[in-house]
């Protein structure tokens, strides 16, 4: 099984190796996961802008990919930026970071708790959590403060986390903890134990594991997006901008 996992921002150096290796600790041995980014985009996405711009070369790699004979697309960002049109232009499932971790989430308590990482994105996530038809499921979203590419430093976003986690629990009464950025890669286990030290018995889950072990079972069970919700775009002329003109999408694509 191929699956790619398709970083929805340009590449300036933040993702690494061990950050691939972290997200794929829970797959089955035979599955490939690779890694691609976006040649033109924002560096990250914390807000609805970036998500916009991010979002229509996002459904022209998820059609590369399918033609690449990628069997699934997990679309690397919590926001799940152009995932629904990417459903509507492919047949292999596609998934972002915000639905599976939801799923699974809802199975382990009755109030959720997402923990993110700027206000900047919290309209775009409750609007997310409001179209799910969930916002009884979830308590306040609340947010470290930090942006995406300053993520690196592990005490520092440990640290936050830890704080916000535990105002999620008790003012909000949140019962699970998301981790609400797919950039917040490797400390899931780090929460979960402090946490647990200080009293509190709450699962933690990260959300880009969380995508790749649901596109797996999707791509294994040979699941797919509705046709009548995911209807695929009618054939007519579409322009791309290449350069100094604009090209014909379809050709842009052969």
């Amino acid at each position: 099984m191929k699956i790619l996992n398709l970083l929805p921002v340009i590449d300036t150096g933040f993702w690494s190796d061990e950050m691939s290796k972290y997200i794929c600790k829970y797959l089955l041995p035979d599955t490939k996961v690779d890694t691609w980014y976006l040649d033109r985009g924002p560096s990250s996405i914390e807000g609805e802008y970036d998500e916009v711009l991010a979002a229509a070369a996002v459904v022209l790699k998820c059609v590369q990919a399918e033609k690449a004979g990628y069997d699934a697309v997990f679309v690397d960002c919590f926001g799940d930026p152009g995932v629904r049109a990417a459903r509507e232009a492919v047949k292999i499932p596609v998934f972002g970071g915000f639905e599976p971790i939801i799923h699974y989430a809802l199975g382990t308590s009755d109030k959720l708790g997402i923990v993110t990482v700027l206000p900047d994105v919290l309209p775009m996530l409750n609007a997310l959590v409001s179209k799910a038809g969930l916002e009884r499921r979830f308590s306040k979203i609340r947010y470290i403060n930090i942006p995406v590419l300053d993520l690196g430093n592990p005490k520092d976003l440990t640290d936050a986390l830890i704080s916000e986690s535990r105002k999620a629990i008790d003012e909000d009464g949140a019962g699970t903890i998301i981790l609400g950025c797919t950039a917040m890669v490797g400390v899931k286990e780090v929460i979960e134990e402090a946490l647990a030290k200080a009293g509190y018995g709450v699962p933690v889950i990260e959300a880009a594991q969380a995508a790749l072990v649901m596109l797996e079972t999707f791509v294994r069970m040979g699941l797919g997006h509705s046709r009548v919700t995911y209807m695929p775009p009618r054939d007519k002329l579409r322009t791309w901008w290449g350069g100094k003109e604009a090209v014909d999408l379809k050709e842009a694509l052969k």
